[in-house]
């Protein structure tokens, strides 16, 4: 790597503070720039749509170079209720007027129960708390745990690289578990990420956009698309540094970012107990890549397998056959690993002996936290990574009693 790990994840970055409270299920955080930022955001594609997802992509398309903060509450979706629209602005109009900032330098997000009018009464007062906090102190931790649903636990990560002799900071925080199936095009997945890099929102933009694709949109999690799933980031300039001196090394510290939040997520995954990390390569092309890699980590068969610690092999290859990939049944390879030993499980279109060693060394494989599959289909040169998780009883009991 070209850059360092660091701690305090959005509010690495100079001049960037965060703060959050939470008040029994329902949470405030706040994310603050001193200064105006440039930004982007991707969202959800699903058409049942929460309301600050509207707002924000209406701020973003006026606004997109005098940002100053992002204001997200949990507990509640504000998706689906009457009065939604008008509460995100009251959240908007309260937070404005507590940090001295103009309304429409602020980007809202929500995440928790579809279908309930927001409690305004504790989400303004959340916001009154976390305002206080945040003129007092800047805690990362607090932002972390406050925008938190079904996860377990926080996801936070930093990075510092240097450009001629000058720091640059990049940050992020997320939270999700549940309804993890995420494709932005333009648990709920939420990730807010920030820098000190000057850039230009266009070209933030285009490289988030890239970034999503290439790491949020490949996870699955339980297969179902939030109506809340939003991505922000926000860019102040205070390093000095401009992204014209980095572009390469600011694109690699941003998909690091973006990948291994999108990993904790999937490790969070509501009662999960492993992950697997599914490379399809030897595809004709990178839609074909895309679709098959994802089918097997959607594969609700391939999931209990994983659980189970079973290396059924079948599951994998019928995943990969209906997810309309161009294919060969007769050369493809199919092998897992745990980055330490490596067995095929199919070679050249050949299924191993069941009662062969190789079977007895993948059940051991499967029993670690991380598993990884590769499935050749020696069909051309494209290939793409997913990750997804096991599907084990807690998941079942979590969401029977959850209500959506």
């Amino acid at each position: 790597m070209n850059f360092r790990i660091i701690d305090n994840g959005v509010a690495a970055p100079k001049g960037f503070r965060a703060n959050g409270c939470r008040k029994g299920k329902y949470g405030v955080g706040i994310v603050y720039s001193e200064k105006e930022c440039t930004g982007a955001g991707t969202f959800t594609t699903n058409k049942v749509v929460a309301h600050p997802v509207v707002i924000s992509r209406e701020i973003l398309r006026k606004n997109r170079d005098r940002l100053r903060c992002i204001v997200v509450n949990s507990g509640n979706a504000n998706c689906f209720t009457k009065h939604g629209y008008e509460d995100g602005i009251k959240m908007i109009r309260k937070t404005a007027e507590l940090l001295n900032i103009p309304e429409d330098s602020i980007l809202i997000a929500s995440t928790g129960v579809i279908g309930r009018r927001m409690p305004m009464d504790i989400i303004l007062s959340g916001i009154e708390e976390t305002c206080r906090k945040l003129k007092r102190e800047s805690n990362n931790y607090n932002f972390a745990t406050s925008i938190l649903t079904t996860d377990r636990f926080p996801k936070t990560l930093a990075l510092e690289f240097e450009v001629n002799n000058k720091k640059v900071r990049i940050g992020g925080t997320g939270k999700g578990a549940g309804m993890i199936a995420p494709n932005m095009l333009h648990a709920t997945m939420l990730s807010f990420i920030t820098t000190d890099l000057k850039i230009d929102p266009e070209d933030l933009k285009v490289i988030l956009q890239g970034a999503v694709d290439e790491t949020f949109n490949n996870t699955v999690v339980d297969g179902d698309t939030s109506t809340n799933d939003t991505v922000f980031i926000l860019a102040n300039g205070e390093s000095g540094v401009r992204y014209e001196e980095c572009p390469e090394l600011f694109k690699e510290a941003l998909h690091y970012i973006c990948r291994e939040l999108a990993k904790m997520i999937v490790m969070d995954g509501e009662g999960s107990t492993r992950i697997m990390e599914v490379t399809v390569k030897g595809c004709a092309s990178k839609e074909d890549a895309i679709k098959a890699s994802k089918s097997v980590v959607r594969s609700l068969l391939v999931k209990t397998a994983l659980y189970g610690a079973n290396p059924n092999w079948g599951r994998i290859a019928a995943a990969v056959g209906y997810s309309g990939a161009e294919m060969d049944m007769k050369v493809m390879d199919i092998a897992i690993s745990d980055y330490r030993r490596e067995v095929y499980l199919v070679k050249d279109g050949d299924p191993v002996d069941e009662e062969g060693e190789e079977l007895k060394i993948a059940r051991e494989i499967m029993k670690n936290k991380m598993v990884k599959i590769v499935v050749d289909l020696k069909m051309g040169e494209y290939e793409n990574t997913a990750y997804g998780c096991d599907l084990g009883h807690e998941y079942v009991t979590l969401n029977s009693q959850y209500t959506t």
